[in-house]
């Protein structure tokens, strides 16, 4: 008996065995006006897997969307599929007997009876766009993660030269660095075991476990009386932003609807400006209370807790529901997110992502396979030149550099820097999606290229000494304005796209483990550059990396707007 299928943009067409509990099938991702792959396949539905196995072909296939199995379809043509096995739970290919009608169409959900099959919903009610106002709630949840990750970054930034005095460092410029760098090498280790974590027991748990580290590093630095307290503190607050800077972008990326993720994605790099720029005012008391350093700590364990309670009422990550078998429960949490009406369409995606490979959870070391260094190796290089670039140098010392010019408010000056990154990050949300990602990038490393070129000559030149305070803040707001266009929130958002979902919690980690380390040796050795080399020389070689940075993106980087992770998955991994 010839049959042909229509799965949410995936067309199924195939023969059945009256005899057989085999169905042999071809199905394509349908794409209006182009050919597009085709697979061949068989399922053998006496296994509680569904294994298939496929081979290429082309077709041009008109979408329509269904999901699961029409039984009464092939009972009327003698055939009768009513093996045990095809009612578990799982994703099950709803077929459509050649004699069927289009508008015989099937909702698609989990099979668990044979009542779960006999139900018809027109096809036009499988394509409704996504209800995006429940995802922002979750998404502003997740981001008490990122503004915990600024506010960390930015709050030593005017603290550092009081709670010098209060512990006791102040002649010792090496405990000062540790002080700041402490952080990031705990953001290091956290940022690796982010990905794992969130591999083992999904996102939102990941997301709990972290705001632990969060807590009592926050109060360990409000409440330290020594400079070892403090690093301790530093080291643990570290650990928990790692792990933030892992599974912020990891799970608005695969919580967001397609048509608006760029715009989301960007929102997790505004609300880490929102936290540096929170910690630069809360540094504009200390001139008036020098201890007020320890309330600046202390608070940021407030917004720690909240996160560890929002996240017990959001929903999981459905892509992860799904890779784990937990098939129901990924199309609740698509109800919760995007609305009843997108759950086939949803469901029909991470279906199509995953076929063709039953393979495990990737192992690290298959990140440095041939079949994904290409793409893991972009990764590690956009949050490489990200930090190099010298973003951090200025979100950690603009004060202290403000100083130098001549600028009496530096830490008025240094908040100015931090409301122009928050206002750079609102344009680039707007910009993500109609733009695209490969063009804002390459906009943002030339601007920040000549800035720093800006700021080193107005170091240089004599002739410029005159206006050198203003040439430094000047230079410093484009640069800032530059970054927060695309070199800040862009790398967070397009690695978790260009990622295979076997691989994508690994290699964002793999990645922010080089952003970390990057912004270690900024915030470690900075100042040591400076008085060895100058700053105008440092400056300038901050614009080289940024050029170096144009040239690389260039020619490596792809472009992502648009697609649904599962499309970019397969335009970047062929065989899957």
């Amino acid at each position: 008996m010839q049959a042909a299928v229509m799965y949410g943009g995936v067309v199924v067409k195939g023969s059945v065995n009256s005899n057989s509990t085999s169905l042999a099938v071809c199905f394509s991702r349908a794409q209006k006006g182009r050919n597009t792959k085709q697979l061949s396949s068989s399922i053998d539905f006496s296994n509680t897997n569904c294994q298939l196995l496929s081979s290429s072909s082309s077709c041009m296939p008109h979408r329509t969307s269904c999901f699961g199995l029409r039984l009464d379809s092939f009972s009327s043509m003698g055939t009768e599929l009513t093996r045990s096995s095809l009612f578990r739970s799982r994703p099950i290919v709803k077929a459509l007997a050649s004699g069927g009608g289009e508008g015989d169409v099937e909702e698609g959900r989990p099979i668990k009876s044979v009542e779960d099959v006999n139900y018809v919903v027109p096809p036009q009610q499988q394509q409704g766009k996504a209800s995006t106002g429940t995802v922002f709630p979750f998404v502003g949840v997740a981001c008490l993660g990122a503004i915990l990750f600024g506010y960390h970054l930015g709050v030593v930034n005017g603290s550092l030269e009081y709670l010098a005095k209060d512990l006791g460092i102040v002649e010792n410029t090496t405990l000062q660095g540790w002080v700041v760098s402490t952080l990031l090498a705990g953001a290091t280790v956290g940022s690796f075991t982010g990905g794992s974590l969130a591999d083992k027991f999904g996102r939102t748990r990941t997301f709990q476990l972290d705001a632990i580290p969060l807590t009592i590093g926050a109060l360990l630095c409000a409440t330290a009386q020594s400079v070892h307290t403090m690093i301790i503190g530093r080291l643990l607050a570290g650990i928990g932003i790692g792990i933030s800077s892992a599974i912020v972008p990891l799970y608005i990326s695969e919580i967001s609807p397609t048509e608006i993720r760029g715009a989301l994605g960007s929102i997790n790099q505004l609300f880490i400006c929102i936290g540096i720029l929170l910690a630069l005012v809360a540094g504009l008391p200390l001139a008036g209370n020098p201890i007020w350093w320890r309330t600046m700590f202390g608070i940021s364990a407030v917004p720690a807790v909240l996160l560890a309670l929002g996240m017990a009422f959001s929903p999981e990550s459905p892509r992860w529901l799904f890779q784990q078998g937990k098939f129901s429960e990924a199309e609740k949490s698509i109800k919760t997110l995007n609305g009843k009406e997108r759950v086939a369409d949803v469901m029909t995606d991470l279906s199509v992502g995953s076929q063709g490979s039953a393979e495990p959870e990737a192992g690290w070391f298959d990140l440095f396979s041939s079949r994904y260094w290409k793409v893991v190796s972009v990764g590690v290089a956009l949050f490489f030149f990200q930090q190099m670039a010298g973003i951090n140098a200025v979100v950690y010392y603009s004060t202290a550099v403000f100083r130098s010019a001549g600028i009496e408010s530096d830490v008025a000056a240094s908040a100015l820097v931090g409301a122009s990154n928050v206002f750079g990050t609102t344009i680039a949300s707007s910009l993500m999606d109609r733009q695209g990602r490969k063009s804002l990038l390459i906009t943002s490393f030339f601007g920040m290229a000549a800035s720093m070129l800006l700021l080193s000559l107005s170091f240089t030149w004599k002739a410029l000494a005159p206006y050198s305070g203003t040439l430094a803040v000047l230079g410093t707001v484009c640069y800032v304005l530059s970054f927060s266009l695309g070199a800040g929130p862009v790398p967070a958002l397009l690695l978790p796209e260009i990622f295979a979902s076997r691989i994508r919690a690994k290699a964002v980690a793999l990645s922010l483990g080089m952003h970390w380390a990057a912004n270690f040796v900024i915030g470690l050795y900075f100042l040591s550059f400076v008085n060895k080399f100058g700053i105008s020389s440092v400056y300038l070689g901050f614009s080289g990396i940024c050029l170096s940075a144009v040239l690389y993106i260039a020619a490596n980087v792809v472009e992502t707007k648009g697609r649904s992770l599962e499309e970019i998955e397969r335009a970047l991994n062929p065989t899957i």
